[in-house]
């Protein structure tokens, strides 16, 4: 599979993102929105662009996760799974198609300015160049960058000194009744224009194509939402305090009516040529970013195989540039454009919606390949605002736009159908989401089908290396503290001789696994630190490396090959375990057969004092044994802590006191009892913890009502503790 190149620098990206904007955005839409709420036109642009922001944040985000070609269709596509990414791709194809198709007509109100031509010329010239933007894009995304470039900076100029010169000839009259249409005028407007704002995250799409990715990705689209919402907010202000609203609503060449207002017929002609030349740009931008995503769709298996040819000429993605430009060629000759266009910009909302939903759905269950360089701010009360705007704004564009999109999913759907059946991506709500969530997305039949197909991939990718005869299995997923004293944990809960440590990197479903089988230095370094370790400590430690798509099955199947007694991994001090979802470690909890341990490594190397800290009578004898193997590898002493409330009654600690040192009494480790009363054990057990190296405690029996619901709490008693804190799970 070749890969596009990087050829795209920050200048261009801006350019790209702006000439996505700056087309219909303003020079044609302005009238059409003023016609619908007055000289609050400019207050619309400014709401619209809040609105955005979550959605620029969250794309930055994704995008430094997944720099690769197909933008918002491959979060949505890795977050929700293939058949919500088929949907989403081809929702968003048609709406950048069909909007860049608007664009490239609309450049024929300021063409009639230029040259005497009758009407039904117009589409001609739209046609014809329509066959300069797909030589231009097939010669690659650089030249295509250049041209935006230049078009873009006379274009912000221009606007700039169109600005300036109309501030100064303001008429109050023409700013009043400011609401003509009152608050639901206004909120219509918002959602009308919001689409204006769509060019702030197309870039995302040409990802794969821009030098430094994680820096130049978040800089371009926060600096040109900046940049447009300056640039709509003016010139919309200047245009209804200079023209009355009455001439303006029907106007679709506003720009050019200020113009040769202000200016003169001269000037009028100028800001023509630069309609004109920016409305082309948009068409570009459209193009060079809708094309990407049949591109990115078909190197996912979910359209044919030869949609993902890049030229070995050009570097670029032909064959969906052409099929692209020709269903812009389509709807330019048959379509009632504005009208189509206005419905798919109804469904570029629900993808923005999906994109807020995408961030928190792969911060949540903390898919252990993204890592993103870039991280939403606020988070995630900005992806909530977002949420809930984008379903408003989306209720007062009517029911006409829910049809549409009614209609996009029903043949999404019908494409994931015929689509490869080999595909067995399931995306990370699939993997790590509740029953609830996955009956949303999936049919029981479906689920079987494609929890089969990952389970015979993970046995596959195992292919019988582990050591059977393993007590325990140590997953290491590269984000532990120390690798070392992780192994070490393991050797001390061991009632075997051997200890299998496997390294595990999980990978997004479209990476091929073979591409991430040769010798990695890290890996490499880890089996020699491990190997050491095992020499030094005289303790038995098989090592190996596997590659997979299904991290929580992978691991699943660790204790299933080895046979093995216990799970030990690092762990963080997340306990999630929403409805919708959960991270690994808590689809682990509910679904891993063997006991399961989780230790919270906070940098204590040298163990001598063990606290066990339990509720009364929780399988006290098991945890006890534990707790006596890990004191004789360390040579440690043991403290058993019972917290009780500060009403319990004398003759009930004294059971509790008894009880527990009959337990101590039978164990060779030099251990001791401690009872103590308080209604606050998290804090109690916290200042007790700074006496000791290590903490041993329980699963919860049960979350609070707020981490079902939302999966957002923590353990407080691990994120508390002054020492490392190990946290057993045990199934009998």
């Amino acid at each position: 599979m070749k890969k596009l190149e990087r050829s795209l620098s920050l200048p261009s990206v801006i350019a790209i993102s702006l000439g996505g904007m700056l087309g219909s955005g303003i020079f044609v839409l302005p009238g059409l929105a003023a016609a619908q709420t007055g000289p609050s036109v400019w207050l619309a642009y400014l709401i619209a662009a809040i609105c955005i922001l979550p959605a620029a944040l969250s794309k930055s985000e994704l995008a430094t996760a997944m720099p690769s070609s197909g933008g918002t269709y491959v979060y949505i596509e890795r977050a929700f799974g293939p058949l919500f990414g088929t949907i989403s791709g081809l929702g968003l194809w048609l709406s950048m198609l069909l909007k860049s198709s608007f664009a490239l007509v609309g450049f024929g109100a300021y063409m009639l300015v230029l040259i005497d031509l009758d009407e039904s010329y117009i589409k001609y010239i739209a046609l014809v160049f329509l066959a300069f933007i797909f030589v231009l894009n097939v010669t690659g995304a650089k030249k295509a960058g250049k041209v935006q470039l230049y078009i873009v900076t006379v274009s912000v100029l221009f606007l700039i000194a169109l600005s300036f010169f109309g501030l100064q000839n303001i008429n109050p009259d023409f700013l009043t009744p400011f609401l003509t249409e009152g608050d639901k005028g206004l909120l219509y407007t918002i959602a009308f224009v919001y689409i204006s704002y769509s060019g702030v995250t197309k870039v995302a799409a040409i990802a794969e194509e821009i030098k430094n990715p994680s820096k130049n990705l978040p800089l371009s689209m926060l600096a040109s939402l900046v940049l447009i919402t300056a640039i709509y907010v003016v010139v919309s202000f200047v245009l209804v305090s200079n023209i009355p609203v009455s001439e303006l609503a029907t106007d679709i060449k506003p720009i050019f009516t200020i113009a040769d207002k202000l200016g003169g017929y001269t000037i009028g002609i100028i800001a023509a040529v630069v309609g004109v030349l920016t409305l082309i740009s948009t068409a570009n931008a459209g193009v060079l970013a809708a094309s990407r995503f049949p591109f990115a769709m078909s190197r996912d298996s979910l359209l044919p195989e030869f949609m993902s040819r890049v030229s070995e000429k050009f570097k670029t993605p032909v064959i969906t540039i052409a099929i692209t430009c020709v269903g812009m060629m389509l709807v330019i000759v048959f379509l009632d454009v504005v009208k189509i266009a206005k419905l798919a910009s109804a469904f570029k909302v629900m993808m923005f919606i999906s994109v807020n939903m995408s961030v928190i759905i792969l911060r949540e269950t903390s898919a252990q390949w993204y890592k993103p360089k870039y991280k939403s701010p606020l988070y995630p009360w900005i992806q909530i605002f977002g949420i809930i705007t984008g379903f408003f704004l989306l209720f007062y564009l009517g029911l006409i736009p829910f049809l549409a999109i009614g209609a996009i999913f029903l043949i999404g759907a019908i494409i994931y159908a015929f689509s490869n059946k080999e595909n067995t991506r399931t995306g990370v709500l699939k993997k790590y989401g509740h029953r609830p969530a996955l009956y949303l997305f999936y049919t029981k039949k479906k689920q079987e089908e494609i929890e089969t197909k990952r389970i015979e991939e993970v046995d596959k990718n195992l292919d019988g290396s582990l050591n059977p005869e393993a007590g325990v299995v140590v997953p290491l997923l590269g984000n532990e503290q120390s690798a070392e004293t992780l192994v070490e944990i393991a050797a001390a809960i061991n009632k075997k001789e051997t200890i299998q440590a496997v390294n595990i990197t999980e990978v997004p479903n479209q990476t091929f696994l073979d591409a991430f089988m040769k010798d990695d230095p890290k890996i490499i370094s880890l089996e020699r630190r491990i190997s050491g370790l095992s020499k030094s400590k005289n303790i038995n430690v098989d090592f190996e490396a596997v590659v997979t798509h299904e991290l929580s099955d992978t691991i699943d199947q660790l204790g299933s090959q080895t046979n093995c007694d216990w799970l030990v991994m690092g762990w963080n001090g997340r306990a999630h375990s929403g409805i919708l979802v959960s991270n690994p470690i808590g689809w682990l909890l509910t679904n891993i057969k063997s006991d399961f341990a989780l230790f919270k490594d906070n940098g204590v190397r040298y163990i001598s004092k063990v606290l066990l800290a339990l509720r009364p009578g929780r399988k006290d004898k098991n945890f006890l044994a534990v707790a006596e193997r890990i004191c004789a590898f360390y040579g440690a002493e043991l403290t058993l802590l019972h917290v009780v409330s500060e009403q319990t009654a004398k003759n009930k600690i004294q059971a509790i006191r008894k009880k527990s040192l009959g337990l101590v009494s039978k164990i060779k480790t030099e251990s001791d009892v401690q009872i103590l009363k308080s209604n606050n054990p998290i804090d109690t057990i916290s200042n007790q913890s700074a006496g000791y190296d290590l903490l041993i405690l329980g699963t919860p029996q049960k979350d609070n009502w707020i981490s079902v619901l939302f999966g957002t709490g923590k353990d407080k008693f691990t994120e508390k503790s002054a020492c490392s804190v190990l946290r057993l799970t045990m199934k009998d």
